[in-house]
């Protein structure tokens, strides 16, 4: 059942959720959400992600060339690795094409690193939720912060239960016919969940990575950027399939972090230092910002009642 385009949540039946992400469908965070998810025996999830990471590529779509998508092995789901990028994962799974019905609930992620300020530009994460927020199907997308030598693959887990009175919540106010047409929540987790200050609503702030280019002679050369926006110097380049390959004569150029730009007090980017849980984005300030100004308290108050 559907009202302008949002699907409704019926009471005699389990809400579907669709997860897809843009680290791959074999990265620890999805895999630790499905598990939480299907642990609750509350829901019944579908898993559609791509094949192989897809950090960074933003809202990029497959348009040349059909997209696979491969049976993958998932307990107690319905999954399938496709060779698509994040937003063709989430168009593929709320089409009726690949899945037999349209899902009340889209969740991309969980994405190793946060997706605060200007890096939801950049994020395949953002994209998978955004592709079904075009499509009319509410969606959230989920980040947590990962800091190296700090967090372990444990924490996913942890930031997955952290944001299941917040699915609740949404998908009680998908039921009842009040939750916003016009806007999907970009989720931040703190890097120390256990001890989280709590639920926080923010606004999107202007945080941004500064980067750069640094000649490399080899693609070996450089380091690994993850998708924390951040360089691994100690592990092995992945080289990326791609479509072409570099010749001898070819300059070659690798992409550097070298600062980061921090501004906008009371905004996602500070309150997620500070420990607290998510922040919401619209890509429809008019619509989604009533429904915040007048509703979004009462969301975070059901909230707090589950916790």
């Amino acid at each position: 059942m559907e009202r302008r385009g949002i699907a409704i949540v019926n009471s005699d039946h389990k809400p579907t959720i669709m997860v897809t992400n843009d680290d791959g469908i074999d990265a620890p965070g999805l895999r630790s959400l499905v598990r939480v998810l299907v642990s609750t025996n509350r829901y019944t999830v579908q898993v559609c992600a791509p094949d192989s990471e897809k950090s960074a590529v933003s809202h990029s779509i497959t348009w040349r060339h059909p997209i696979s998508a491969r049976p993958a092995d998932f307990d107690g789901v319905t999954a399938y690795a496709v060779s698509g990028t994040p937003a063709d994962c989430a168009s593929l799974g709320v089409s009726q094409a690949l899945f037999p019905s349209v899902p009340d609930l889209v969740i991309s992620g969980i994405n190793m690193g946060s997706n605060c300020g200007y890096h939801v530009v950049y994020s395949g994460t953002v994209a998978g939720a955004r592709e079904a927020f075009f499509h009319g199907v509410p969606s959230v997308s989920i980040s947590y912060d990962w800091v190296g030598g700090k967090s372990n693959v444990n924490d996913y887990t942890l930031a997955a239960e952290a944001c299941l009175p917040i699915i609740n919540a949404i998908l009680a106010e998908i039921r009842n016919q009040t939750y916003p047409e016009r806007c999907f929540l970009n989720i931040d987790l703190p890097t120390d969940i256990p001890n989280n200050k709590g639920y926080k609503l923010t606004k999107q702030g202007t945080s941004i990575f500064k980067m750069g280019w640094r000649r490399v002679t080899s693609e070996m050369q450089g380091g690994k950027m993850l998708s924390t926006m951040t360089m691994d110097t100690d592990s092995a380049v992945t080289i990326e399939t791609d479509t072409s390959t570099p010749l001898e004569e070819d300059l070659l150029f690798r992409r550097e972090v070298r600062g980061a730009h921090i501004a906008d007090p009371d905004t996602d980017w500070q309150f997620l230092r500070e420990g607290y849980i998510w922040s919401p984005y619209s890509t429809s300030k008019i619509g989604c910002q009533l429904w915040l100004n007048m509703n979004l308290h009462l969301l975070c108050n059901a909230i707090a009642s589950l916790c």
